[in-house]
């Protein structure tokens, strides 16, 4: 080759950034467009009213359960009930093993999907407490007992 038909130092790294920079921006749209299904949005009951996620898509639903709406079905580990955010209200069928602290009334964070019929299956449930939470074992303790208990397990 001849001296001009090489590239200057200077154009050299100039074309290693452009391809460098190429092959990021193709790295980053190649695990967008993978993970595209995989993305779980988090809706409020009055979200879902408003503008419906289609069908079978896997979103987190968010909000207050209804008190009286809990009912357990006649196999034990099916309940229905129905989750508010105070404007709207979303049905719900969890079937499985409910945290100890799902009760009416709380806080709770479900992931699942919408059905055709409305009905929200969710496949997992998270049960959130208020910021005065105390476990059971603590409840009847002074804190100086409570911090001796919790001392003695590390």
């Amino acid at each position: 080759m001849t001296d001009r038909a090489r590239l200057k130092p200077k154009h050299q790294r100039l074309v290693l950034v452009a391809i460098a920079l190429g092959a990021l921006i193709g790295a980053a749209l190649l695990a967008a467009w993978g993970l595209r299904n995989q993305a779980s949005y988090f809706y409020v009951p009055s979200d879902i009213a408003a503008h419906p996620p289609e069908a079978g898509r896997a979103v987190r639903l968010g909000g207050m359960v209804e008190r009286g709406s809990i009912k357990t079905a006649a196999d034990g580990v099916t309940i229905d009930f129905i989750v508010g955010d105070g404007k709207a209200r979303v049905p719900v069928r969890y079937r499985g093993i409910v945290p100890s602290l799902f009760v009416e009334g709380s806080g709770v964070v479900a992931d699942g999907a919408i059905e055709p019929d409305g009905t929200f299956r969710a496949e997992t449930l998270l049960a959130k407490h208020d910021e005065k939470y105390v476990p059971r074992e603590l409840k009847d303790m002074t804190a100086a007992q409570a911090r001796a208990a919790v001392a003695q397990t590390r």
